[in-house]
């Protein structure tokens, strides 16, 4: 599906609820991909939750230095998706833009996964909504790998539970950045600890 700012929006299910998945991001401005994390995470769960609709967001471009339109494709993606309560699944870049999103009236609460959230960000689209983020314990950038430390991610939680945000943080011990890649051929390839991943989501999804 193209949406209205031009990005693409991938439809799982048919159920009441949706659940907008936003991808991460790199600093150069390249056009936007599927993520393999968040794939990888609808294909095991879409068939446990038929109450839910997965709608994956292809930006148009995915970097952080576009990060304003990649907030307004995630924005157009809760719109087309057009059910009454949304959760928000943000991987690594997919946090910001997923908590910058949350005002949207749809929303109740924001997932981040590995999520990248800068000191620098405003909360205040999250005032009124829940905020949960599973972070592994072994991530981190490294030269030529992306990453993003569980210290930054647990600086924005605490930051929200000052602005009297719910919500809960949670470290999956000897879990990296990423859940599954892609490989060359196209295969869907689980990292270590991806059951724990899908595991720990399953649980948040079943409180929907």
């Amino acid at each position: 599906m193209r949406l209205s700012t031009g990005a693409e929006l991938r439809l799982t299910g048919q159920g009441a609820t949706a659940v907008v998945c936003v991808n991460g991001g790199q600093a150069g401005e390249v056009e936007g991909t599927w993520s393999a994390s968040l794939e990888w995470l609808v294909r095991r769960l879409a068939p446990r939750f038929a109450e839910l609709v997965f709608a994956e967001v292809r930006y148009r471009v995915k970097s952080w230095r576009r990060l304003e339109a990649c907030i307004a494709d995630a924005r157009a993606a809760v719109r087309a998706a057009g059910r009454d309560r949304t959760l928000l699944l943000g991987f690594s870049m997919g946090g910001a833009v997923a908590i910058s999103a949350a005002d949207e009236r749809s929303v109740g609460g924001v997932l981040g996964l590995g999520p990248w959230i800068p000191d620098r960000l405003s909360l205040d689209a999250l005032r009124g909504r829940r905020l949960d983020i599973l972070h592994g314990s072994l991530d981190r950038g490294l030269p030529g790998i992306p990453g993003v430390s569980p210290a930054s991610s647990r600086r924005a939680f605490e930051r929200a539970r000052a602005l009297g945000i719910p919500g809960r943080y949670e470290l999956i011990p000897g879990a990296l950045h990423g859940i599954a890649l892609r490989s060359h051929w196209g295969a869907l390839v689980p990292l270590p600890r991806a059951a724990a991943w899908e595991r720990r989501v399953a649980d948040r999804l079943s409180q929907l």
